[in-house]
């Protein structure tokens, strides 16, 4: 059983940053990959970032340029760092992981961004 513990959300106005952060709880599994996905009001939750274990990394073409992932791969992390915020990317965001053959997600952070 792996548990995701996010961070990071919050209310912000277009054009600031925001860094999301990921954590499982257990260190001591190896995780290829952590992503992070999300979900506006009425729509399908989508990819927003992806990341391996050996440092491969796909992002969706709506954040490219804008937002970053990393990772830390002993302490089983991922953060999400996101710059010059449009309103268009306030959703609830999720933390997510696959280990065992069995999907992992964190209990999701708002993320809210004003024009």
């Amino acid at each position: 059983q792996v548990q995701l513990v996010e961070s990071g959300g919050g209310l912000v106005q277009a054009g600031e940053s925001l860094r999301l952060s990921c954590a499982a709880s257990e260190n001591r599994i190896v995780i290829n990959v952590m992503a992070w996905y999300r979900q506006a009001p009425g729509k399908q939750r989508e990819l927003v970032a992806s990341s391996t274990r050996d440092g491969s990394t796909n992002y969706a073409d709506s954040v490219k340029g804008r937002f970053t992932i990393s990772r830390d791969n002993a302490q089983n992390s991922v953060n999400l760092q996101m710059s010059s915020l449009k309103p268009e990317d306030t959703a609830v965001y999720y933390c997510y992981t696959v280990y065992g053959f069995r999907d992992y997600w964190g209990q999701g952070t708002q993320v809210t961004v004003s024009s």
